[in-house]
């Protein structure tokens, strides 16, 4: 029976924080993909989009903040699975870029919103969007994919291949992650796996 005194009682984390690590990767992964059908990024791109895709901008700006929401759950799930060993230096950097990553990622679907009330439609919007998103939402995740992935390796608490995997991952959103369309997808991928890891391992610990 958990203790009930004020010194010694503490907060225990909830089973469903082992499943915000897919449910972010499922949602990030919807919208990133519904908003780049919709509104095509590069110089050749129109600033207005097709009558028909409007839906796919609302429903990506509906699901942006639950990711959001999401991404805070899987990063109390990843320090609770951390446990009380982690370096301060190294947790705040995990903190910091998750909480930034997420800022961004709001600025982000915010800027794209505005492809569906600007009229005559503009360049601004979406290219403000996709600047935010690939350029800095994106190099903030892959400071926390690094920082996740060191954390995990120095304490042994990830396999080496999920550490290497998070190295490789952080390396692709930092070098070609502003270059190369679609290839903030591997963030959502990257949280996918290490989701899985952490629902297992709990899974597993259970009695």
């Amino acid at each position: 029976m958990a203790p009930t005194d004020s010194t010694t009682a503490r907060l225990y984390t909830p089973r469903a924080a082992g499943a915000a690590g897919i449910a972010f990767a499922v949602l990030l992964a919807a919208a990133i993909v519904l908003m780049r059908i919709a509104i095509p990024s590069g110089d050749g791109a129109k600033a207005a989009i097709d009558p028909g895709d409007r839906w796919a901008v609302r429903l990506a700006l509906e699901i942006v903040p639950f990711a959001g929401i999401a991404f805070l759950w899987f990063m109390g799930a990843l320090r609770a699975h951390v446990g009380e060993a982690e370096d301060r230096f190294f947790s705040t950097v995990f903190l910091g870029s998750g909480l930034i990553c997420v800022a961004t990622l709001f600025v982000a679907a915010g800027a794209a919103g505005t492809v569906l009330v600007e009229n005559p439609p503009s360049d601004f919007g979406r290219e403000y969007a996709y600047t935010v998103l690939a350029t800095y939402s994106m190099r903030m995740a892959a400071v926390f994919v690094l920082a996740t992935s060191t954390i995990g390796r120095k304490l042994g608490v990830f396999p080496k291949p999920l550490a290497l995997l998070g190295t490789l991952v952080g390396l692709v959103l930092i070098v070609v992650g502003s270059s190369v369309p679609w290839s903030e997808l591997v963030f959502p991928a990257w949280a996918l796996v290490v989701g899985i890891h952490i629902l297992r391992s709990r899974v597993q610990s259970q009695p």
